[in-house]
């Protein structure tokens, strides 16, 4: 405090003082009179937000008292009220609270104030209302920090439980407290982490996601980077902003789910085909886990195995024994159509059709180089399976 600034009298103080009931009660009021967030407020929660005014108003006493020493404002005011309420009370819903606190006291100044005293009570209150923001941006900023401190952390545990496959009443109580309980579609990302700072990723990936109104849950396992998109309708559309966050090499969209419980499912699928992509150079980026079924299936993968002969073989099968027999003879006689004619003993043209048919029913075309060999490897895989028995 400059040297020419007066202190409030020790009467004014013992005034302030008892009036602290009163004045807390008079602000709630004003409160709800004002500000409709604070009318819609649970009833436990604005009897905190009074007890906090009223502590409030005797650190104001204590301030006055002595402006210019150590007075720690967070604990005496904002250690009335319990941390959940920092959750439900924003920083600038705080600020009007003071604003509207500050302000009762002000019209009070000429009752509270002895005489002569009134200037020097309101500008020590304009003072420390300052000094009580300052200390309420503080209580939030560290509350900021230490939230994002255990997000980060709780993220880990999510995403390391779907790498798992872990699905027990831990995972949803953990996507809860994270927001994501309902969040649905689900997608997993992976792919090779651009860098080793996490810290600089997920605050890259959260930036993207809030431009395209998305929520992402992210985390790095090894050199991986596993990237968690909830609610998003076009994960791939979506995954093209962020592939700057990934190193080089192929970036895997697993299989969309309904919801995070299922999501392990996308997780595997993803890192199946992340590793099986070294048999396919010319992979696109991003490229998706079911594009990748016959490495999947090369490498070892069971489910992809099971999909290429349901999704292909069966197909073809179950739409007719011709069907079927064109396109083994199509892609078996290295994909001519006149040869395959031939074989057949049928024109041209009926091999055209049963080939544009076959793309129809199993989803490949077998002209297309792509096609014919997912096809290739799904005949293989169907003949293998009748032969097993299974």
């Amino acid at each position: 405090m400059s040297a020419d600034a007066v202190l409030p009298l020790e009467a004014t103080l013992r005034r302030l003082e008892r009036a602290s009931g009163a004045l807390a009660t008079q602000s709630a009021s004003r409160m709800d009179e004002l500000l409709p967030w604070f009318r819609s407020m649970p009833a436990d929660q604005r009897s905190w937000v009074t007890l906090v005014a009223q502590a409030g108003i005797s650190s104001l006493v204590e301030w006055l008292r002595s402006p210019d020493g150590s007075l720690r404002l967070t604990g005496p005011v904002f250690g009335a009220a319990p941390r959940e309420l920092a959750r439900a009370v924003t920083l600038k819903q705080t600020v009007d609270l003071v604003r509207v606190t500050v302000d009762v006291v002000e019209e009070r100044a000429h009752s509270l104030a002895a005489p002569g005293e009134e200037q020097a009570l309101r500008e020590g209150v304009l003072r420390f209302s300052r000094e009580i923001a300052f200390a309420a941006a503080q209580v939030y900023a560290t509350l900021a920090e230490n939230r994002g401190a255990w997000d980060a952390r709780l993220e880990a545990l999510v995403v390391d439980a779907l790498l798992r496959g872990d699905s027990d009443e831990t995972l949803p109580s953990r996507a809860a407290a994270l927001g994501w309980a309902a969040l649905r579609p689900v997608t997993v990302v992976v792919g090779r982490a651009a860098s080793v700072h996490t810290d600089d990723i997920h605050r890259a990936l959260q930036r993207v996601a809030r431009l395209h109104h998305a929520e992402v849950l992210a985390g790095v396992h090894g050199e991986v980077l596993i990237v968690v998109l909830g609610g998003v309708a076009d994960p791939h559309a979506l995954t093209r902003p962020l592939l700057a966050e990934f190193g080089p090499g192929p970036v895997v969209l697993g299989p969309t789910v309904d919801g995070l419980g299922v999501a392990g499912r996308s997780a595997r699928a993803a890192m199946s085909a992340l590793r099986a992509c070294t048999a396919w150079p010319q992979a696109p980026r991003p490229v998706h886990a079911d594009d990748v079924l016959p490495e999947r299936a090369l490498a070892g993968d069971d489910d992809a195995r099971v999909a290429l002969v349901e999704q292909v073989y069966q197909a073809l099968a179950a739409a007719g024994p011709a069907l079927l027999q064109t396109v083994e003879t199509y892609v078996g006689s290295g994909g001519t159509l006149e040869g395959t004619a031939r074989a057949l003993f049928v024109h041209p043209n009926t091999v055209r059709y049963r080939l544009r048919r076959a793309a129809e029913v199993c989803g490949q075309a077998p002209t297309d180089p792509r096609g014919a060999f997912t096809i290739r490897v799904a005949l293989a895989y169907g003949h293998l399976a009748e032969s097993e028995g299974l």
